[in-house]
Parts: structure tokens; C-alpha cells; sequence
């Protein structure tokens, strides 16, 4: 069986109060998107790794890896319009079948233990998505500024890495772009198949604040 994991690149730094892309942002010194491609690299699964950035963070990117003396192999190709056409355009590479993760570029501290597992699983059940609990309570608001209160115990958190049968996700992903489709298990799950929930990690956080950068910082090792 081979394996693949797709590291879609986020976007701007906005939500960082940063002009840097989130991905590129320092992590123990190192930028946040090496630290995500280290966690593949070191799975025992071995992926074949496809980085999807913007066409125009490529030559920033290559820098970088002079830079820092990065060197873990992955295949560089362009992001699309919507993280739904990254995705699809990182499936386009892989010509064979197989498993396939994807996986959020700024999410650094994945462990090798949920990679696994989600590899796993997925090749088990055709696929694996990530998830967690919510521990605060949670509301619905309504547009009157009315809020409900909703049962927690009936809401999970979705995480990457989601994990897939390729010819699955290939499926899925013949369908046209709906705003809708916020991650690849919406995809996957509007293509008619079953979505397999596992346990990810609260360390699995995505940075897209800056305390996250700074949270991050004291959980990395």
C-alpha cells in the first residue's frame, strides 16, 4: 500500500495581525509549515508528502528551505482558488491508489501516533477524519441576537489530518466547488460515503490567532 499526505497551505496573516503567511510565521525557530512536514516525514507510514502553496509563495518558500537547510523531500505545486481546488489540484499528482491524508499546513504539532492512526483506520474503513470534543458550552445565535443552547455531547470539533481511500477522495472531488464545503469530509460526505469520526488530539491545534503561535510554542518539544 503506498501513502500520500496533501499539506494545504492556509492563507494570509490577517487573523495573526501579521503581514507573513501563518504558515511561515516562527515556531522554536524555525517556520511553522517545516515543523508540519517533519511530523509526516517522521511517521513510519513514510508518506510521499505534496505541498500545495500559492503559485505566488513558491519562490518564498524555496528560500526558505535554503535558509533553514530544509531538505525533506516533497513535491511543490500550485494552490487553487479555494482550499476545495488545492486539495483537488494536490490529488492530480498522485496518479496511483492508494491512502491519502490531508492535512492542514498550519496545524505543526500532529503526532506520529494520530498520523498513524489515521492511515490506518482510513485503510480499514475507507476513510478517517480527525476530531475532538467541544469543552465549553456552545449556543446557536440567531440573527434576532436570540441564542439556544446545543448539546455538546452531540457536536464534535473536525481537526486534520482527514484520511482517505484515494479513489474515494478522487470521487469526491469530480464534484463542482460549493461554498459549502469547508474540509474534505463535507466533500467526501456530499459524494454519498459514510464519514469515519476518530479521536485527534487538543495538542493538534490550528494557528490562526496569535496566542495559538504562542500556545504552540510551550506544547512543542
Amino acid at each position: 500500500m503506498k501513502y500520500y499526505a496533501i499539506i494545504v497551505g492556509g492563507g494570509s496573516g490577517k487573523r495573526m495581525q501579521n503581514t507573513i503567511a501563518k504558515q511561515f510565521l516562527l515556531l522554536k525557530n524555525k517556520p511553522v509549515l517545516m515543523h508540519t512536514l517533519s511530523a509526516f516525514y517522521a511517521s513510519s507510514f513514510k508518506p510521499e508528502i505534496i505541498l500545495v502553496l500559492h503559485a505566488d509563495l513558491h519562490q518564498y518558500w524555496e528560500e526558505l528551505c535554503m535558509k533553514y537547510n530544509f531538505d525533506i523531500p516533497h513535491v511543490l505545486i500550485r494552490g487553487g482558488e479555494q482550499r476545495f481546488h488545492s486539495v483537488r489540484n494536490g490529488l492530480m499528482t498522485i496518479k496511483g491508489e492508494g491512502i491519502v491524508a490531508v492535512h492542514d499546513a498550519v496545524r505543526p504539532l500532529v503526532s506520529s501516533r494520530l498520523i498513524a492512526k489515521a492511515y490506518e483506520i482510513a485503510e480499514d474503513t475507507g476513510n478517517a477524519v480527525s476530531c475532538i470534543k467541544p469543552s465549553d458550552s456552545v449556543r446557536r445565535v440567531k440573527e434576532n441576537s436570540e441564542s439556544k443552547v446545543i448539546n455538546r455531547d452531540e457536536l464534535v470539533l473536525i481537526q486534520t489530518p482527514q484520511t482517505f481511500e484515494i479513489s474515494q477522495l478522487r470521487t469526491a472531488y469530480q464534484q463542482h466547488y460549493k461554498p459549502k464545503f469547508t474540509d474534505d469530509a463535507s466533500v467526501v460526505e456530499k459524494a454519498g460515503f459514510k464519514i469515519n469520526l476518530i479521536e485527534g488530539e487538543r495538542n493538534n491545534l490550528k494557528i490562526t490567532y496569535p496566542e495559538d503561535l504562542e500556545l504552540a510554542n510551550l506544547l512543542l518539544k
